[in-house]
């Protein structure tokens, strides 16, 4: 793809080509201004303002280029997304003001999975220009955690296991001066035994470990970000069937949000002690794989029956949020790609958000609306915890009816965090599986922004 950071620059007034915005209520009167042989050539490509049309208007010798939007007056994440990807290249201007928002999508439109294959006859760089510095390096920042996200989630599972995950815990590390410890081999098994049963069975070269990464000062709010890192989910024993495990690179999408939204508190220096976790496995099948009915030590002292081989997840973050809990920190978030029930009642586009207290949730719905990042809350109800009963340990990783996977996964998590720490949990897709303007089919980020936007309100004023 192209370098994220030639896409937005500083407009000290160079030559750039001129982008104006109209929606198709306003679109006849916008066009009166227009010269006769403008609006023909409108005409011609059929633009009538509607929602992501491009024109292309000739001007004296030059000439601008013009997009259709909802509202010309309110940019939003996507507007600007449709020019981005099809405009030619070059430097660009939106005549009406600061393009905000749009730059985000600007950048994220240009986005090329290149690792396998040459992106043959893409176009070259599309630049916009921008006053507004500040704003600049924001819209930079997050779109470079969103890449992070997507290169991530599209890389397979032999180029993403566990010692892939722990690389790119190091990249980070190195670059913002942070720590990094991992716990594998015999360690793991006594400390985190649920890590290591789920990933116990994957070869040599994806052993399973417990990543973390600690950054910032220790007068500063203690945050802790915990991200499922399952790099391939075969089901286990409990076995998917072919279809189910197509897109299962990508069950570690929680982990490569947990991670990108690290660079991202790092990059902007936010004044938050973070600590990350990342459980990092492959739920594989081998002779030494966990088994249905078994009973798992966990770090917290609970016993875990297994019902489901292929509910590793929870197994894996429950570890990872008793040892987060431990500390004591100021907030605990997860992200997670855990139950496919999230998907059925909320489609691809809305991560489920479940948290402990109401003014969490309110914060994150409320960040998410700010930056075109909506998530959907979800009930974490008392009522269903019995479901999660066992006969034979302190609790199961299942229940044994169809209703309320999501939140039935949520209160297993629930668990596993301590007593009166406030808690979000986010069961993401990570996944686009279909495209629009500035978000291509495959990996992507849901929830993300939203929750930097409202760990920013919380905490940049302190």
């Amino acid at each position: 793809m192209s370098k994220k950071h030639d896409l937005i620059q500083p407009d000290r007034g160079q030559d750039a080509t001129p982008i104006h915005l109209v929606n198709k209520d306003g679109f006849e009167a916008w066009a009166k201004k227009l010269s006769a042989g403008q609006r023909a050539a409108l005409a011609a490509q059929k633009f009538d303002g509607s929602g992501y049309q491009v024109g292309i208007v000739p001007d004296g010798d030059g000439w601008f280029a013009v997009g259709g939007v909802a509202k010309p007056d309110e940019l939003s994440s996507w507007c600007l997304a449709k020019l981005a990807e099809v405009l030619p290249e070059g430097t660009y201007r939106w005549v009406d003001g600061e393009p905000g928002p749009a730059m985000f999508g600007w950048q994220t439109a240009q986005y090329r999975f290149t690792r396998y294959r040459d992106d043959e006859g893409a176009t070259g760089p599309r630049i916009l220009l921008a006053k507004d510095v500040k704003a600049i390096d924001l819209a930079l920042a997050e779109a470079e955690a969103e890449h992070m996200v997507r290169d991530m989630v599209n890389t397979p599972a032999e180029d993403m296991g566990p010692s892939d995950l722990e690389a790119q815990c190091e990249k980070l590390a190195k670059a913002h001066g942070a720590t990094i410890t991992v716990t594998k081999g015999d360690a793991l098994e006594r400390e985190y035994p649920m890590v290591h049963a789920v990933g116990r069975a994957a070869s040599r070269h994806h052993a399973p470990r417990l990543i973390r990464l600690e950054w910032g000062k220790d007068k500063h709010p203690l945050v802790a970000i915990v991200g499922k890192g399952v790099c391939f989910d075969s089901g286990g024993l409990d076995i998917k069937p072919a279809s189910g495990m197509l897109l299962m690179k990508k069950d570690m999408g929680g982990a490569a949000h947990a991670i990108a939204l690290a660079n991202l508190i790092m990059r902007r220096a936010l004044p938050v002690h973070l600590v990350l976790y990342v459980p990092a496995v492959e739920n594989a099948i081998a002779g030494n794989a966990f088994r249905p009915g078994d009973v798992l030590k966990s770090r917290k002292g609970l016993s875990v029956e297994i019902g489901n081989t292929d509910a590793e997840g929870r197994l894996v973050l429950g570890d990872a949020l008793t040892r987060a809990s431990e500390d004591a920190p100021d907030l605990i978030i997860d992200f997670a790609t855990l139950t496919g029930a999230a998907r059925v009642a909320l489609g691809p586009d809305l991560p489920g958000l479940m948290t402990r207290r109401d003014e969490t949730a309110d914060a994150l719905l409320a960040a998410g609306k700010t930056c075109d990042d909506p998530v959907w809350r979800l009930p974490l109800p008392d009522a269903y915890r019995e479901w999660l009963k066992s006969d034979v340990a302190d609790i199961n990783n299942t229940h044994g009816n169809a209703f309320a996977g999501a939140s039935v996964a949520g209160l297993f998590l629930d668990r596993f965090v301590g007593d009166g720490i406030e808690w979000a949990h986010f069961d993401t897709f990570a996944w686009r599986p279909t495209p629009k303007p500035g978000r291509p089919k495959g990996g992507a980020s849901y929830g993300l922004r939203s929750t930097f936007h409202m760990l920013h309100a919380r905490y940049a004023g302190k």
